[in-house]
Order: structure tokens, then C-alpha cells, then sequence
């Protein structure tokens, strides 16, 4: 299978090295000076997954390099608030007959994607597998709570598609199953993410300590409660009958399984980089205008990292031009 990883950070790190080991055509997508450097030194995964290095077939660093190659999957790893000029510049050198899979967080992705490339050719996934970035081409995986589950929002492609795209990554070593319901798996890691990524990255502790902390646990428990009654006015249906029922499992469950993470969220916002902050919380406020759904606590959220977001930037700015 020819294969485009577009995007090789932690995670299409992961992908672009597994599935070239399994015996895939696979070019690399990242900017200069990543792509000069991943040219040179190939990828390389570490972790619970063993240790593995392979050199792709290519790296691109300019997407017109891609004009004359024919893919039968784009994987798409870059953040959500890029994916729309992606799939924009995509859309002009990628043929219409090529999948796209989106390995992306929060909401919006699809929406975005889908506006460039037919509903039939968009594979959504929820990635609930966790990687670091060592090093430029160098990704540490560390944690799986699942296996990765794809589908097709409306069922739109065929599902004997979705299982051989399924069976080629759980070959690479990438567990992988195909859902009907792919959306519920999606805002079930939105609901997730939303909880314990910006308060982990505002207060800058760990999931663990904020579940046990009465104030922070507080506001975790409103921006889930508006979140549920925004998706009854969406009428998505999810895998809980009500917040109650995911407040339980949340607390007794799932954080207890990544107490000792500390957000990706923080990580980028210590790096002067942007935060997904507007796929998650921020998705959560649009989508409460557009329903009439009122989200004053993922709205105050939103802004507490923002806010942050630029103080850390106006610090990071001050000491580059201290002397």
C-alpha cells in the first residue's frame, strides 16, 4: 500500500515507522529543518511497543513535492487548528480516489477535512494510544488505554474498506478496529480531554491531583454536565445514559488508570506552541451558541488557557531579548 503520513510529530512518528516496517510504500510530510533531519536519520520508536527504526521512502517538506505521487491513504497527524489549510493545500495535489484518514483530537476535524474531500473518502479515528517526542523522527510510546477505533461519521464508506485499512495497521503492530458508532468514541474522548487537559495544564499538576482536589474536581464536574446537556440538544447519543453515569466511571475508572499524566496541553504551552484548546473547550462554546445550549464553565475555561497561552509567550518573548 502506498502510504502518506503527513505530519511527523509523536504520532505520525508512530505510524510512519510501523507501517514501513510492515512493508508499505510510506513517504513522510513534515517542515524544514524536521524533513532535512528525518531524511538523514529515518524514524524510530521506542516504548512498550519495542524498538523499532526504518527509513521512508521519502520526505517531503514542501507539499508541491507531493504533486506527482498516487497514495491510497493520506494519514493526517498535524493539530486541528491546521487541518482545514491542510486538507486545502492537500486537496490541490492528492488524488480525489485517495483515502484520508484524520488521527486527530477534538471536534471539528471532519467538518474541516470534509470540505475539501468527498464525506466518502474521510476516515475518522480515535487515537487513545500515547506518544512522546524524543527527538526530531524519535517517538516514545508510553501508555494504551484501547485500540484505535476508525469509522465513517453517517457510515459513508464501506465498511470491508474500513476493515482492510484496519487489518494493514493492526499488521504494523497498531491495534485498530473499525465502529459504526466512530462518533461516540470521538466525543468520548472530547468529553475526556476537556475535563483534564486545560485544568492539567492550567494548574499544572497531574489528571490524579486535579480529581482529588475538591475545587478543580468541581469544575471538572460542570464542563462535564454542560457538555452532556449539549450533546442531548445535538442529540448524540454516547456510551453513558447520562453525566452521572460518566462522572462514576470517570473518577473510579479512567483517571485512576493516568493519575500520574501531566497534559500535552501543558507541554505546549512550555514550548511557546499553540494549544488545541479550540477543538475541545472552545468547540464545546461554539456548538452551545449554535444549539442554544448555555457553557459558561468551558467557556471560562477556555480563556484561563488562553490567557496563559500568551502570558507564557509574552515571557518567552521577554527573555529571548533580554541581554
Amino acid at each position: 500500500m502506498d502510504i502518506l503520513v503527513f505530519g511527523l510529530g509523536a504520532l505520525g512518528t508512530v505510524y510512519s515507522c510501523l507501517l514501513k516496517k510492515a512493508g508499505h510504500r510510506v513517504v513522510g510530510f513534515a517542515r524544514s529543518p524536521a524533513a532535512d533531519k528525518i531524511k538523514e536519520q529515518g524514524v524510530r520508536v521506542t516504548g512498550i511497543w519495542g524498538d523499532h527504526a526504518a527509513e521512508l521512502d521519502a520526505v517531503a517538506g514542501q507539499v508541491e513535492d507531493l504533486a506527482d505521487c498516487d497514495f491510497d491513504l493520506v494519514i493526517l497527524t498535524v493539530k486541528s487548528f491546521d487541518t482545514a489549510q491542510v486538507a486545502r493545500e492537500l486537496s490541490r495535489v492528492i488524488s480525489p480516489e485517495t483515502y484520508i484518514l484524520l488521527a486527530q483530537n477534538g471536534y471539528g476535524n471532519f467538518e474541516a477535512a470534509t470540505g475539501f474531500f468527498s464525506v466518502d473518502k474521510v476516515i475518522l479515528a480515535r487515537v487513545i494510544f500515547g506518544a512522546v517526542t524524543r527527538d526530531t523522527g524519535w517517538s516514545e510510546v508510553t501508555v494504551i488505554a484501547d485500540d484505535v477505533v476508525i469509522g465513517s461519521p453517517g457510515n459513508r464508506i464501506d465498511k470491508k474498506v474500513l476493515d482492510d485499512f484496519a487489518a494493514v495497521f493492526c499488521q504494523a503492530g497498531i491495534p485498530t478496529r473499525v465502529s459504526e458508532e466512530v462518533m461516540k468514541y470521538v466525543w468520548a474522548k472530547i468529553i475526556y480531554n476537556s475535563s483534564l487537559n486545560p485544568l492539567g495544564a492550567v494548574f499544572e499538576v497531574n489528571y490524579g491531583e486535579l480529581a482529588e482536589t475538591e475545587y478543580s474536581r468541581s469544575l471538572m464536574n460542570s464542563v462535564v454536565r454542560e457538555i452532556f446537556s449539549l450533546l442531548a440538544a445535538m442529540k448524540q447519543k454516547t456510551f453513558w445514559a447520562d453525566a452521572d453515569s460518566y462522572l462514576e466511571e470517570f473518577y473510579n475508572k479512567t483517571v485512576p488508570l493516568t493519575a500520574n499524566h501531566h497534559a500535552s496541553m501543558l507541554q505546549d504551552i512550555r514550548k511557546g506552541k499553540k494549544t488545541e484548546i479550540d477543538a475541545l473547550n472552545g468547540a464545546v462554546v461554539r456548538l452551545g451558541k449554535k444549539y442554544g445550549v448555555p457553557t459558561p464553565v468551558n467557556e471560562a475555561v477556555t480563556l484561563l488557557v488562553k490567557a496563559k497561552e500568551q502570558m507564557v509567550g509574552r515571557q518567552s518573548a521577554a527573555k529571548n531579548t533580554c541581554i
